[in-house]
């Protein structure tokens, strides 16, 4: 169901001051230009009015206005996203959740943070730090992605293979459904199978189902001890085994990640790492935890990638030289983004062993559709980021390149993998979701957003709706 389309008047927008304060209401077309768009290119429409509200009172006030009037309400955090999650299709109420801002409580004892939606991933990351605990998710976009846009997508990082994904650290929940009424999932504890797992459900939805005011996440005590390692192969077929004998050595690592040719050269350019040019694939390698575990098991993945075939393979002496080499995963992005002025960055996911296959599938649509792709990922979990560099002004290129990630997104579902492992589906997904889900699964979701949103306000045009 889609939420009917207004114009707003200026009695509603005064409703909307009336909640929220007259200074945090923005209506004038440059301030809804910014918000118009999300970091996904290719996408933009612009809202009616942007709303600040701080409280969860507000932001039920918001909600019970919007469906009454049949006005679309898309939540918002930093905009980071990379499916165009955040821009509003259908104009309406951008309600942009950054000022509630707070770090409620850290405890030591429960291994546990409770956080307002628009608290930064760095900031909750660093404020466990200081404690001495360590808040696992670890998404690129980290210093400025919210803990509320985190949940929402259910962000990944690179430390997914050993920690998980964000729904493995949310406990609990406040949030609003569309309504008005403030619901709390969840809780402080662990173990909770009391009903339907809402929490589980709201992470993940996108805007689309509730919004959400307050989270309470696990967190876990800091490792001791943490360093990293690179090693280069002729190919990815090569490194793809070498990850292959590490698992199934009975290491998980904390970081495994791996960056196409394409990509070694454009960070080495960027960065000046000192990288090897000449390797077909280079594999990042690294370990936390106790002292002796993490030396340990840096000693054994330098021996398997050796006997793997690697060209070369180094660790790290010190923890500059690590966090050096985590950069050149890092910077990967930035790096492909200085090619071209359009940068569309994507994410695929693939069973492991299947990673080397999907890679060469991308390398020969990108060479038939005549596109500038290069890739990077996650190599411990299978999770691809395909990235085509492109001139926007170029509408021929953009068509092939719009049909060439068509044609990747199907290749991966043909693997047994899925259209995104991290990003999400917002509106760029949208149109693949039946592809990967089915008529019979697409149906229930609609119907649970129906349940939760039976006039169709929040977020449309995404995933149920």
């Amino acid at each position: 169901m889609r939420a009917g389309l207004m114009t707003l008047d200026r009695d509603f927008a005064a409703a909307l001051a009336d909640v929220v304060g007259a200074d945090h209401v923005r209506q004038a077309p440059g301030e809804l230009a910014v918000y118009a768009r999300d970091a996904t290119p290719l996408f933009h429409h612009p809202p009616d009015v942007v709303v600040f509200p701080a409280t969860t009172e507000q932001v039920a006030r918001v909600l019970r206005l919007a469906t009454e009037h049949r006005v679309p309400v898309v939540p918002r955090g930093s905009g980071s996203n990379l499916c165009a999650a955040t821009v509003p299709l259908h104009g309406g109420i951008i309600l942009a959740l950054t000022r509630m801002t707070q770090i409620l409580e850290i405890s030591s004892e429960e291994l546990l943070a409770r956080v307002q939606p628009g608290v930064t991933t760095a900031r909750l990351a660093d404020a466990a730090a200081a404690r001495n605990l360590l808040y696992a998710p670890d998404p690129g976009s980290r210093t400025t992605a919210t803990i509320g846009g985190n949940i929402a997508t259910c962000a990944g990082g690179l430390r997914g293979l050993k920690y998980g994904v964000t729904r493995n650290y949310v406990l609990g929940l406040e949030a609003v459904l569309p309504t008005g009424e403030i619901v709390r999932t969840g809780g402080r504890l662990w173990k909770d199978v009391a009903g339907y797992d809402l929490t589980r459900l709201l992470t993940g939805s996108e805007g689309t189902l509730a919004v959400i005011t307050e989270a309470t996440v696990a967190l876990l005590p800091a490792p001791a001890e943490s360093n990293t390692g690179v090693a280069y192969f002729a190919s990815l077929a090569d490194a793809s085994r070498a990850v292959g004998a590490i698992i199934t050595a009975g290491i998980v690592p904390a970081t495994l990640e791996f960056l196409d040719r394409k990509c070694v050269a454009v960070v080495e350019e960027y960065a000046g790492l000192g990288l090897r040019l000449d390797a077909g694939a280079l594999l990042l390698f690294g370990e936390d935890g106790p002292i002796e575990v993490v030396a340990g098991n840096m000693v054994r993945m330098r021996k398997i990638c050796a006997e793997a075939g690697a060209l070369e393979v180094t660790v790290a002496d010190d923890v500059a030289r690590a966090e050096a080499l985590l950069t050149a995963r890092r910077c990967s992005l930035p790096a492909l983004s200085r090619l071209g002025s359009l940068t569309i960055l994507e994410d695929v996911t693939v069973p492991r062993p299947r990673m080397p296959e999907m890679v060469d599938r991308i390398d020969e649509i990108a060479e038939r559709f005549d596109l500038q792709i290069a890739t990077f990922g996650h190599a411990g979990d299978g999770n691809l980021h395909p990235t085509c560099v492109l001139d926007p002004d170029d509408e021929d290129a953009v068509g092939r390149a719009h049909k060439a990630f068509a044609e990747i997104f199907r290749t991966a579902i043909r693997l047994d993998g899925t259209i995104t492992g991290e990003h999400g589906v917002g509106a760029a997904k949208l149109p693949f979701l039946a592809d990967r889900l089915g008529a019979v699964q697409l149906g229930l979701l609609r119907r649970i957003k129906t349940a939760f949103d039976p006039a169709g306000v929040l977020n449309p045009g995404k995933l149920g709706s």
